[in-house]
């Protein structure tokens, strides 16, 4: 593979992240905004996308801004909110063609990067407040988001494990917000609290492609400015002792298809030794077609109509997620359990470790394909505190050995089953 070159200045109070590259034909900019998880915010949070997409001061409409993204040969803008551990990331992307490739436009990093800082830092205002009529449009459109995610049952059981696994953690703030909390939100209290966005949230700002590092370094700090003195550091998730007595909630409604979810501790984040051993865990137990769960669970025995795990990496959680027939919540939790039991005794071979890292080297080099993909294998070193370059990443992984995934196997502890099934079961 080739390394990925990354260069951070501190300046100003962003992190400008130097990605150079001339894989790509375009260039990438990535401003992400980073603060711990709040539930008293994060309905605000969750509709500033929404909103700062319809338009800045110079382009105050919808349309307007679009037609000036065309303008700049179709730069693709896109903002979004995530959650990763106990953090909240508001996420801002731009997409120009590559500059080098394009006669007589020299301009057109500048012309970018002044619209972006537009985007962000001159949203439609007037009287310190956002456009009314927006806001309330896109309370609406955030209100059916939220109802589209409540009538996904796959989605919705999981935010109920959640809930219910971590209900004295910020993690189980939902991040796409709070149907409650929209009546009382409104254009001006939503720019007050974007304004502290702005100034407190720690700010990453990545460049993906093929420039010239001075000139793009100084045309950003022309462009970008911070008060460093206001930015608030939040450095690593919570980590906290748990005594765990495994629990299992049960909810009934009008569905057809069960929901069997079950949420694990790890006690593994990113930044630890064994965290390469974790993946080729996961790997083996439900990370891909051939694992166990999806062998004896679905294959073998018919239980269940898919059935796999994936990692919260930040939060040391391994989540189980499975949709079987109401009737046979016993026995797939049975095999769930014995599967469990197997990957702690060491049943499993030689070869499928094998096969499972090349799996999972495969499928992060093909994350590295995309400039997107490895901006986000960045920004994980951030988010964790923890420097982890995706090559010794890949490198580590390719160095698990069974006796790794059988001393991060002991780690790892049942913590909550929840089942979402019909009310004519039990």
């Amino acid at each position: 593979m080739n390394q990925v070159n990354e260069k951070v200045i501190e300046s100003g109070g962003l992190n400008l992240h130097l990605v150079p590259s001339n894989k790509f034909k375009t260039l990438n900019f990535v401003v992400k905004f980073k603060t711990v998880l709040d539930p008293t915010t994060i309905t605000r949070r969750a509709i500033l996308p929404y909103v700062l997409r319809q338009g800045t001061m110079n382009y105050p409409k919808r349309k307007i801004l679009q037609q000036k993204l065309d303008d700049l040969y179709g730069a693709v803008l896109s903002i979004d909110g995530t959650k990763k551990g106990d953090f909240h990331i508001l996420t801002f992307r731009m997409e120009i063609p590559n500059q080098r490739l394009l006669q007589n436009e020299s301009a057109l990093i500048e012309e970018a990067l002044e619209v972006l800082n537009e985007i962000i830092n001159h949203p439609k205002v007037s009287k310190g407040s956002f456009d009314p009529k927006i806001v309330d449009r896109e309370k609406e459109t955030l209100k059916q988001k939220i109802n589209s995610i409540m009538d996904d049952k796959m989605s919705y059981a999981n935010i109920r494990l959640i809930d219910e696994m971590c209900e004295d953690e910020v993690y189980k703030t939902h991040v796409q917000g709070y149907i409650d909390d929209l009546p009382e939100l409104n254009g001006e209290s939503l720019f007050t609290y974007y304004q502290t966005v702005l100034k407190k949230d720690c700010m990453d700002f990545y460049v993906l492609g093929d420039f010239d590092e001075t000139k793009m370094t100084s045309s950003i700090n022309s462009v970008f400015h911070r008060d460093e003195q206001q930015i608030e550091t939040h450095h690593t998730t919570s980590k906290k002792d748990f005594q765990i007595k495994p629990t299992t909630i049960t909810e009934k409604q009008e569905v057809q298809q069960a929901k069997l979810h079950i949420g694990y501790r790890t006690n593994c984040t990113y930044s630890d030794p064994a965290y390469f051993a974790l993946h080729v865990f996961n790997g083996l137990y439900g990370g891909f077609p051939n694992s166990k769960l999806f062998i004896h669970v679905r294959e073998k025995n018919s239980l269940a109509y898919y059935a796999s795990s994936r990692m919260e990496s930040h939060k040391g959680l391994l989540f189980v997620f499975s949709g079987i027939a109401p009737k046979d919540f016993h026995q797939a939790k049975e095999i769930m359990d014995q599967q469990m039991t197997a990957m702690k005794n060491g049943e499993f071979t030689e070869d499928e470790i094998s096969s499972v890292k090349e799996l999972i080297v495969n499928q992060l080099l093909e994350t590295l394909d995309h400039p997107q993909g490895i901006i986000e294998m960045l920004y994980q070193q951030v988010v964790a505190n923890h420097e982890l370059p995706p090559e010794k990443l890949i490198e580590n992984i390719k160095k698990v050995r069974k006796e790794d995934v059988l001393q991060v196997a002991k780690r790892i502890q049942e913590d909550t089953t929840y089942l979402l099934t019909n009310k004519e079961e039990g």
